[in-house]
């Protein structure tokens, strides 16, 4: 079976899932250039525990977690199935780590789950199984999750973690077409820097290294999906691509990234 990549993928505003814009036609064409998993994992910025957990639900609802939107965006569905012998895996896997983890039996897909599954995988045909992240514990601690998890990307499993690279909303509708914030490009021109080269250290410490952190993520859950998908690359070779989706709202960055890394088994 083919190794798959690891993926960070910035979903953006839910009303992606009616523009999607060019993140949409990214998210496609990467869909198109890999084999096709078996089983997808999502680390969404939307599921956060104070401890791991894994959704185990064999039919997850889709949860529309939100409001003050058309309701279009509330008809919609992403009606994949779930598959709760992996999530039984995944749980043993991270227990096997040190990463004692809970199993949810009623936990759907969140916005930051099947938003940008609609673009990649829109037929809905392939379970799914949502992880939590754990933002209290840090960057260090959402590498060790993808870390515990690298081995099954050898199985044909494919590890999203879906934030923002940048996600200060304190910024909605202060920039206006055309207009970006200032601290935009600075962090994320940061972050590829940092992946090209490899330094896992310096993205950890993201806070105290790069720059405009504060204003990039005034709180830490849109990247911290980054840590796992760079954790489950599997190795100190992150073999990071960057895929540029634009930024929407001249704050939301919506970068990609694919990590090949070093084989994970």
């Amino acid at each position: 079976m083919s190794r798959l990549p690891s993926l960070y993928i910035s979903h953006g505003s839910p009303m992606t899932a009616l523009n999607p814009g060019l993140v949409g036609e990214r998210l496609a064409t990467l869909a198109a250039q890999l084999p096709r998993p078996r089983a997808i994992v999502m680390a969404s910025a939307h599921w956060l525990t104070h401890q791991p957990a894994v959704g185990g639900h064999a039919q997850p609802p889709t949860i529309h977690d939100f409001g003050g939107f058309p309701q279009a965006l509330f008809d919609l569905q992403y009606p994949a199935p779930g598959d709760p012998a992996l999530a039984a895996e995944i749980a043993a896997r991270l227990d096997a780590a040190g990463l004692p983890a809970a199993i949810d039996p009623r936990r759907g897909l969140d916005h930051g789950a099947w938003v940008p599954l609609r673009f990649l995988y829109p037929h809905a045909d392939i379970p799914v199984v949502p992880l939590a992240i754990q933002p209290l514990l840090g960057p260090a601690h959402q590498y060790a999750l993808g870390r515990a998890l690298a081995p099954l990307r050898e199985q044909g499993v494919l590890l999203i973690g879906s934030g923002s690279i940048t996600h200060n909303l304190h910024d909605w509708g202060n920039y206006a077409e055309g207009k970006e914030a200032p601290y935009v490009r600075p962090f994320i021109d940061w972050v590829e820097q940092r992946l090209q080269a490899n330094d896992s250290a310096a993205l950890l410490a993201y806070r105290a290294r790069a720059p405009h952190a504060a204003q990039a993520h005034p709180s830490d859950e849109h990247l911290q999906p980054l840590h796992f998908a760079m954790g489950a690359a599997g190795g100190e070779v992150l073999g990071a691509q960057r895929i540029d989706a634009g930024i929407d709202a001249g704050f939301l960055a919506m970068d990609i990234y694919r990590f090949d890394g070093e084989r994970a088994a």
